[in-house]
């Protein structure tokens, strides 16, 4: 445990993975392009879907993603409150725009995929619903960062509304369990066989989902360790105007 929490170090943190950022990004390359390529182009259309169903390669992967990252955000803001890390306050940091991206896919996506199912774009379903509030949720974090000079005071504040937040990621995860009513269909994959889609449709899922999962992880790092070069940048600019 003690070694785990050496990469809390800035420097380690950034020697460490730029050296494993060009095996995380190839990788993520080859799931995301292979997935997409799978999915799209070598599985067959749904029996009442059609072609429309292939939407689902990008909508569910986003969309686990949207949730998982603003947990992830949760994690790092927990270990600044408690622990006073400065690399996990600029990891959640830099997560942010990346969930918000995969958040606003996943609500594009869904809307393209639910008009021809639902017979509309939107509707107010709770997980629909649920899910609009989060991604208000991630842009008001990055508004928060960027309003407050003070990098600490920043990361006390927005590990707050990161807090408050978790409550729709909870909901967004789990409002189809919570409310029978709504449009939103139950979850496209499970450990249940009987819930999950047919393995023709599963196995490329997977596979985007892997990618999805490793091109957050490769843009998480490169921005984690560009916010601490700027970190670095105004402590020393701010040591300059002291002199």
């Amino acid at each position: 445990m003690a070694s785990f929490w050496e990469y809390a170090n800035p420097l380690k943190f950034m020697r460490t993975t730029e050296r494993v950022l060009p095996f995380i990004t190839f990788a993520a390359v080859v799931c995301f392009v292979g997935g997409l390529i799978w999915g799209f182009f070598f599985t067959p259309d749904d029996y009442r879907q059609g072609s429309t169903v292939k939407i689902f390669y990008i909508h569910v992967p986003s969309a686990m993603m949207a949730i998982n990252i603003w947990v992830m955000m949760l994690v790092t803001s927990l270990i600044w409150i408690v622990r006073r890390h400065h690399v996990s306050a600029l990891a959640a940091r830099a997560a942010a725009p990346i969930g918000a991206v995969m958040t606003l896919v996943a609500l594009i996506t869904g809307a393209i995929w639910g008009q021809p199912m639902w017979g509309t774009w939107w509707a107010w379903d709770p997980r629909l619903t649920s899910f609009l509030i989060l991604f208000l949720f991630y842009l008001g974090y990055m508004a928060l960062w960027a309003a407050i000079d003070d990098d600490d005071t920043a990361a006390d504040l927005t590990a707050v509304l990161c807090l408050v937040g978790s409550v729709f990621a909870l909901l967004s995860r789990y409002a189809v369990n919570f409310w029978n009513q709504g449009l939103h269909q139950a979850a496209s994959l499970s450990l249940d066989k009987e819930e999950n889609v047919a393995d023709v449709f599963w196995y490329p899922a997977l596979v985007c989902i892997a990618g999805f999962v490793l091109l957050f992880v490769a843009l998480v790092i490169i921005r984690t360790n560009t916010e601490i070069r700027a970190r670095r940048m105004r402590a020393l600019m701010a040591r300059e105007r002291q002199a």
